[in-house]
């Protein structure tokens, strides 16, 4: 009786010895293990939008005065950049702004003295063109109003893409063949095989100028000052392997 119990228990742990071996080599064989790449896209790319502006002003002790003369200006100012080429809808003026002027000085008995010295009107205009060539001519030559006695302030032109949501979508597509290239590659020189996608994220996008010494920010960089950019983005994804 004794040896049928042991055997029945030899048995039984035999039984759950082999239940437990294959356990393990089951989900051994469930267990995947994660390869972690990054991947990179570069564009280079010319601007295809110029926005540029510039300001002019004038100052009168009379208000009424002073807005006919910044009224006379604005209209010499818009027959100027007609006359260049620039189309009326590329063309916004902006509500004009009235700032009250003064100067202080202390007499020879150290008596403070503020004096009103007029209004000043300043119009500003902004152009936004396509045509990004004529409008950088314009800029160059925008001194050429002083001739007509008008003090034009001119800021640099600012350059952007009009097609940069359809060149992200390109870059995105790029930047994850590219990981799963080195993803591959790493997985053949170790003899594994690479599975499918587990997790992907993507970095934000940095546009500089090109060949420029711009540093890459947390947020991302977007020149404007440049018309020849450079357009990157990372992407860091993880693969099985098999």
């Amino acid at each position: 009786m004794k040896n049928q119990l042991w055997s029945i228990f030899i048995g039984l742990a035999f039984i759950i010895g082999v239940y437990i071996a294959a356990q393990a080599v089951i989900h051994r064989n469930k267990d995947t293990h994660t390869i972690h790449v990054k991947g990179m896209s570069q564009r280079n790319f010319t601007s295809d939008l110029i926005v540029w502006q510039g300001s002019f002003s004038r100052t009168d002790p009379d208000l009424k005065t002073a807005y006919q003369k910044i009224a006379k200006d604005r209209k010499v100012v818009e027959k100027y950049l007609l006359d260049k080429g620039i189309k009326p809808d590329e063309i916004i003026f902006a509500a004009v702004d009235v700032t009250t002027k003064y100067h202080s000085y202390y007499d020879k008995d150290d008596n403070y003295h503020r004096v009103f010295d007029g209004y000043q009107l300043t119009q500003n205009v902004k152009i936004m063109s396509k045509d990004v060539e004529k409008v950088e001519q314009v800029s160059r030559e925008i001194s050429e109003l002083i001739d007509k006695g008008i003090y034009f302030i001119s800021e640099p032109p600012k350059y952007y893409y009009t097609k940069l949501s359809e060149l992200k979508l390109e870059m995105i597509a790029q930047a994850t063949k590219n990981a799963r290239l080195r993803a591959e590659n790493i997985a053949k020189n170790t003899g594994a095989k690479l599975g499918k996608l587990k997790q992907a994220n993507l970095g934000v996008f940095q546009i500089t100028g090109q060949y420029s010494d711009e540093d890459f920010t947390w947020g991302g960089t977007f020149n404007t000052s440049s018309k020849y950019k450079t357009a990157t983005v990372t992407l860091t994804a993880d693969f099985e392997i098999k």
